[in-house]
C-alpha cells in the first residue's frame, strides 16, 4: 500500500491563518510567513516513497490556486482540530502520517523516519517543544479508536498527553521532537 503524507492547511487570508502569530508581528506578515512556509514544506517534502494530500480549509479552498495543482485535495470539514485530524486519518487506508503546515524544521527524513517506526507500531507522534505534536500517524487508521482526539486541550502544554490516553493498549512509538510556529518566538532565527 502506498504511504500518504497528509498535510493540513488552511488558505492563507488574512484574519484566517496563524491567528496567535499575527497578534505578535500583525495580520498580513503571519499571513505572507505561513503562505511561504506551506510552498516550502510542500516542496521539501515530495518523495517518491509517499504520496503527498492536501487537507484543506475551508472547504471552498479545495480549488484554491494556492498550492500545486497536481497534488490531491480533501477539505478538512467541520469540528475542532481532533475531529479534522480523525477524518483526514480515517479516510485513508494507511499507513499515514499527517503533519501542518507550521513546522520549519521538518524534513523527508524526519517523515521517512516516522513512517518507519510505523513497521512495528500502531501509532507515531513527533513531539512538538511545547508539549503538543507536529505529526500523528497511524499504520492502520480505521483500527483507531472513536474517542481519539477526545477531551484534548489543543493549543496547550497537555496535548500530546491527553492524546496519548485515548490510546490506551496501542503500540505508541514518538520519533523526532520538533517545533511549531504559533507565536513570533517561535519563528526560526536566521
Amino acid at each position: 500500500m502506498k504511504r500518504a503524507l497528509v498535510i493540513m492547511v488552511k488558505e492563507p487570508r488574512p484574519g484566517r491563518v496563524k491567528t496567535r502569530l499575527g497578534k505578535d508581528i500583525g495580520v498580513i506578515p503571519a499571513t505572507w510567513w505561513f503562505r511561504h512556509q506551506s510552498a516550502r514544506l510542500i516542496r521539501r517534502l515530495q518523495d517518491p516513497r509517499w504520496q503527498i494530500l492536501l487537507a484543506v480549509a475551508p472547504e471552498t479552498a479545495v480549488i484554491s490556486k494556492t498550492w500545486p495543482a497536481d497534488l490531491p485535495r480533501l477539505p478538512q470539514g467541520n469540528g475542532d482540530l481532533g475531529a479534522r485530524m480523525k477524518r483526514m486519518l480515517q479516510s485513508l487506508p494507511g499507513p499515514v502520517c499527517l503533519i501542518g503546515a507550521d513546522i520549519p524544521g521538518i524534513t523527508r527524513a524526519h517523515i521517512a523516519r516516522a513512517f518507519s517506526a510505523l513497521g512495528n507500531h500502531d501509532a507515531v507522534f513527533g513531539p512538538a517543544d511545547d508539549g503538543g505534536y507536529w505529526l500523528v500517524g497511524a499504520k492502520h487508521p480505521a483500527r483507531l479508536p472513536r474517542t481519539l482526539f477526545d477531551n484534548v486541550r489543543w493549543s496547550s502544554e497537555h496535548a500530546l498527553a491527553d492524546t496519548l490516553q485515548t490510546l490506551p493498549g496501542y503500540r505508541i512509538a514518538l520519533t523526532d521532537t520538533l517545533r511549531d510556529v504559533d507565536t513570533a518566538a517561535d519563528l526560526p532565527r536566521r
